[in-house]
């Protein structure tokens, strides 16, 4: 083909499109009813059956609307497990706001001092674009997480209910990321006519309480202390009475939060398998927090990891793309609910290192593994995943994913340490290899 597009290239194109009927079909099909839907394999629910020979008690699947919270979610569907035992309870949900107030304050911190360290680095260096690109996004990682809990502790829902601002954060998100970028010009026009980052930090204070003051007005006010009134299963009345939050995580939820842990599979030449990593500038919580870090392992590591703590009875936390092949309004996260490439005739045939390698895949959405279906040899066929999308989506609210999906785009999972292998705790205790901060591994759920 020569350089540039000529006509006759376009005659060929078309020619060769109309000798084959298939594409005609196809092109009615998607035009009519999109790509998806004219892709849809009927047969995929047949074939991907909403049963599991393992699984684990959960509740209700909860809603995040339109926020990017799938990650603090994904962590209260797995902790509120811990609450519902311990008082007998049907269901309950966590305060999703509660964390997300807490979050953006943290972040707003985060970033300033982020600014302040680069405060010398030219504006158009990649490190300051990247960090001004979204400095207060929704998303984050388990660790982020882990870090607002050992600091904030948890509350019910009751006690912190959701606001219009909390089910839809673009507008609040805006406001934010509008002040923290105005703040960083002032940073840099104070520092650039002589004034020191020491004296930079005696600004942000006042900075911060802007911050804080957009956030009540948006979100409203955390509880410092507060009661919460519940019935049991058997009908029984359960007061907790005049606790803090911190104390009401450790009290019923109860994890000791140094034993939590990620795992990765990130199967690129740049990260060897066996090493831990952690991210540039990744976090939220200056002080006192638990850095990200992940173990990289083969994906057949994480399987092992996930069937284990699921038989013990625990589900499981996990990050994946999960809007590649799927079926979200179905519940299908299968390698074949979709024929796209029947449709397009056409592979799709870039592996999972290719596709972190060049930008089409990393970590999307997190989620919560809650069953596994193992044939007769242990091996897993599919699994069950709890979503936050509402109940309206999949199995109210529950989806299947047959393994093969789960070994190509999930990235990502939480587990209790003690479900690891000698060997896999000794790779763990070593010192985390800095990735740059626009990494694939370093994408927020």
């Amino acid at each position: 083909m020569n350089k540039d597009i000529v006509f006759a290239d376009l005659k060929e194109f078309e020619e060769a499109f109309d000798k084959d009927r298939a594409n005609i079909l196809a092109m009615n099909a998607v035009t009519s009813n999109g790509i998806n839907a004219a892709a849809k394999s009927p047969e995929a629910k047949a074939r991907n059956q909403f049963g599991f020979s393992v699984e684990v008690e959960a509740g209700k699947a909860c809603d995040q609307k339109q926020s990017g919270r799938c990650w603090m979610f994904a962590s209260y569907n797995v902790m509120r497990l811990e609450i519902m035992k311990k008082l007998n309870l049907e269901n309950m949900e966590l305060s999703q706001n509660y964390p997300l107030f807490y979050d953006k304050l943290e972040k707003a911190n985060h970033f300033l001092e982020n600014m302040l360290e680069l405060i010398d680095s030219p504006l158009d260096s990649r490190e300051v674009a990247f960090l001004l690109a979204d400095p207060m996004g929704d998303g984050g990682q388990w660790d982020m997480f882990r870090s607002l809990a050992a600091k904030y502790g948890v509350v019910p829902k009751e006690v912190m209910p959701e606001t219009k601002a909390s089910s839809n954060t673009r507008e609040l998100d805006t406001y934010l990321t509008t002040k923290l970028r105005e703040f960083v010009s002032v940073f840099r026009k104070k520092h650039a006519s002589g004034v020191s980052v020491e004296e930079l930090r005696e600004d942000k204070k006042d900075m911060m309480q802007t911050i804080y003051r957009m956030l009540v007005i948006s979100l409203g006010k955390p509880p410092v202390r507060f009661t919460w009134e519940t019935r049991d299963k058997d009908k029984k009345f359960i007061r907790v009475a005049d606790i803090t939050p911190q104390d009401f995580f450790r009290e019923y939820v109860g994890w000791e939060l140094d034993e939590y842990v990620t795992v990765i599979n990130a199967p690129t030449k740049d990260k060897p398998y066996g090493k831990t990593y952690t991210v540039q500038y990744l976090g939220n919580v200056v002080e006192g927090a638990y850095p990200v870090k992940y173990l990289n392992l083969p994906m057949d590591d994480l399987r092992d990891l996930t069937i284990k703590q699921l038989k013990d009875g625990k589900a499981v936390w996990f990050g994946s793309d999960v809007g590649q092949f799927s079926d979200r309004k179905g519940g299908y996260l299968t390698s074949d609910v979709l024929n796209v490439a029947e449709l397009f005739n056409t592979e799709f045939g870039m592996s999972k290192e290719e596709r972190l390698d060049y930008g089409d895949s990393m970590m999307t959405h997190a989620m919560v593994i809650t069953g596994v279906d193992l044939d007769d040899t242990g091996k897993p066929l599919r699994w069950k995943v709890e979503n936050s999308w509402g109940e309206d989506y999949g199995e109210k609210g529950f989806y299947v994913m047959d393994d093969k999906w789960f070994g190509e785009f999930a990235f990502q999972i939480l587990l209790n340490r003690k479900y690891f292998s000698d060997a896999q705790r000794e790779a763990f205790a070593q010192d985390p290899i800095v990735l740059k901060p626009w990494d694939p591994m370093g994408s927020l759920a």
